[in-house]
Formats: C-alpha cells, structure tokens, sequence
C-alpha cells in the first residue's frame, strides 16, 4: 500500500512538473520590434545616399499560388528597386514576421528563386559585410533565368539575433521560446542583374552602407542584429 502510495504521488509529482514545464514553453508575449510600430515601408526611405527609387521599374506580381503563401507566412513585404546616379539598379526585398516566422524559409534564395523559374547558378557561401564597427553574415549565392544573371545578397534576424535558416532559425526559436517569448523575424534581400559578379558585391555593399546609414537607429540595430544598447 505503502509503495502504490508513493509510486502514485511520484507520478503525480512528474505529471505537474511536466505541466509547468510546458507552461513555461508557453509563448507570452513577442519581441518589440520597430516594424510592428510603423508599416514597414516607411522605415527603409526611398532615397538615401546615391540611390533612388527608380520609378519607371514596377515589381512583377508573383503568382496567386505564391501570393497565399506569403500573405500565410509574413505580416508585412516590401519590394523596391532603386538606381544610382550611373543608372546601376539594386533591388530590396523584404520580408517580415510577427509571431509568424516560421514559413520564412519560403523567401529564402534558395527555394523562392527556383519555384519561379530560376535556377541556382551557384553554391550558397557566407561571408562579412562590414558597416562602421559591425561584422554582419550574409549569404551570397547567384541565381539566373535565360541571359538573366542575379547575384544576391541576403541575412535573417530573428528577434536580435542575426541567424541562418533551417537548424539555426530553429535554434533561434527554441533560445527565445524557452524564455517564454515568441521572436519576430526579418528576412533583407539585395540583387542586381549583371554577369559581373564582384561589380555586383561592389555594388550591393554600397547600397547596403548607404541604406544603413539612412535607418533610424534603433531600427538599424535590429537589422544588423544587435542589442538595444548596442552603440
């Protein structure tokens, strides 16, 4: 009697810690971001620096198919194209989640460029870009469709933390889960279309200081993936 006793109250003991547990796993609140404040398309200017944006390009709509998943996985896009003075053209697209930043590997390079038709014409590889005193990874890759040559720079933040897709996005989410929040998340994206490739890193990196430099600051902190204190 004794043992069935103490056997029933370990079983109650585990079930409870169990139960807090899964409590505390809880989502409760999300991570404050400045794009849940503002619509995102007034936090990135249309001019800044050399650049422009260039009126005479209108996006291509995307697909009805393509459309649906991405009103089901972002809370808010944006999608520009901007030209310097010696009329070089560098695209921006931005995709960003609430507390619905699971789907973002949708916008990911790797998957959103094959399903409309491009294909990969390089690996994947990661490297620093550098503005002022921050090292940012990025990823790099080139896609292309035909005599269409895109080089591509693109980073993911979820909540302040600059983080890669697949095992690291999930990482990301399990770290701020376990605190009880539930991160935003923000996919940046630059292209060019030139078949000359280091012209085109030339070129997107000066697009992305300049872009930096014109972003209030506590918004360009959580682009680059910094703490609120950071300088």
């Amino acid at each position: 009697m004794i043992a069935q006793r103490r056997k029933a109250l370990a079983i109650l003991a585990a079930s409870l810690a169990a139960s807090a547990a899964a409590l505390a796993m809880v989502p409760r609140a999300g991570i404050e971001g400045m794009t849940e404040a503002a619509p995102i398309d007034t936090l990135f200017p249309g001019a800044f620096g050399a650049w422009r944006v260039d009126p005479s390009v209108i996006p291509v709509e995307p697909g009805a198919d393509v459309r649906k998943a991405i009103a089901e996985s972002y809370d808010q896009t944006l999608s520009r194209t901007y030209v310097n003075g010696q009329g070089y053209r560098v695209m921006l697209s931005v995709a960003y989640g609430g507390r619905r930043n699971q789907g973002m590997d949708l916008h990911r390079p790797e998957i959103c460029y094959p399903s409309q038709g491009f294909a990969l014409r390089s690996d994947t590889r990661e490297t620093t870009f550098r503005y002022e005193r921050q090292a940012l990874q990025v990823k790099r890759l080139v896609a292309g469709s035909g005599a269409r040559n895109e080089p591509i720079t693109y980073w993911l933040v979820i909540g302040r933390t600059v983080a890669s897709f697949g095992y690291g996005h999930r990482l990301a989410l399990l770290k701020y889960g376990l605190t009880g929040h539930v991160p935003d998340g923000l996919l940046v994206r630059v292209s060019s279309i030139d078949d000359d490739g280091p012209r085109a890193w030339a070129q997107q990196d000066a697009f992305l200081s300049d872009m930096l430099a014109s972003l209030a600051p506590g918004f360009r902190r959580r682009i680059l993936g910094q703490d609120e204190d950071a300088p």
